[in-house]
């Protein structure tokens, strides 16, 4: 009985990390994945990061566009089905979802970072971006826009929340 307690705890405290340090999980819509993927123009080859990756179901996307995508997650529950859907869509090969805060990991070799996170680190998420990605590498933002960066792209298709498409380097964007 311990042991389950000590189980449920353990999660309980991956959740509340993940929302404290960037957000809670909360899917992306299947539609707007698809929208992501054409926005973004994810092709084979390119390097592809999800930053809270949740469930996995952007970075399996993209690798079944041929990209090579990594998936970031701390939380448990959303990290263990990103995992099992990674193994059932035959996408292990392109698509790899870590264990790992975000704020850890080097993104120097992006072209494309996916962003659904909550507006209250975005401070610190810009710093970071403008600091390791490459000139050409897109930020897509799902929902909210960052502060100060210029989209080059805003999609607004009807009924879903908005796509904001950013590239590091581009006059009038970051």
């Amino acid at each position: 009985m311990m042991v389950l307690w000590i189980v449920v705890f353990v999660i309980i405290v991956s959740f509340a990390y993940g929302g404290i340090s960037a957000a809670p999980w909360v899917p992306t819509w299947g539609a707007d994945v698809d929208r992501f993927m054409q926005l973004a123009d994810i092709a084979s080859g390119q390097k592809v990061y999800d930053l809270g990756c949740g469930d996995g179901r952007l970075v399996i996307a993209a690798a079944r566009r041929g990209a090579h995508a990594v998936g970031y997650e701390v939380s448990l529950i959303p990290y263990a089905l990103a995992q099992v859907r990674r193994f059932v869509s035959g996408q292990s090969n392109r698509a790899h979802i870590v264990l790992k805060d975000f704020w850890r990991a080097d993104l120097s070799d992006a072209d494309v970072v996916y962003v659904f996170l909550m507006e209250k680190i975005y401070d610190k998420l810009q710093a970071k971006l403008e600091q390791e990605l490459k000139p050409g590498a897109k930020v897509v933002v799902y929902v909210w826009p960052l502060p100060g960066w210029e989209p080059c792209v805003v999609d607004e298709t009807d009924g879903q929340p908005k796509l904001f498409v950013y590239e590091i380097g581009k006059q009038g964007s970051v």
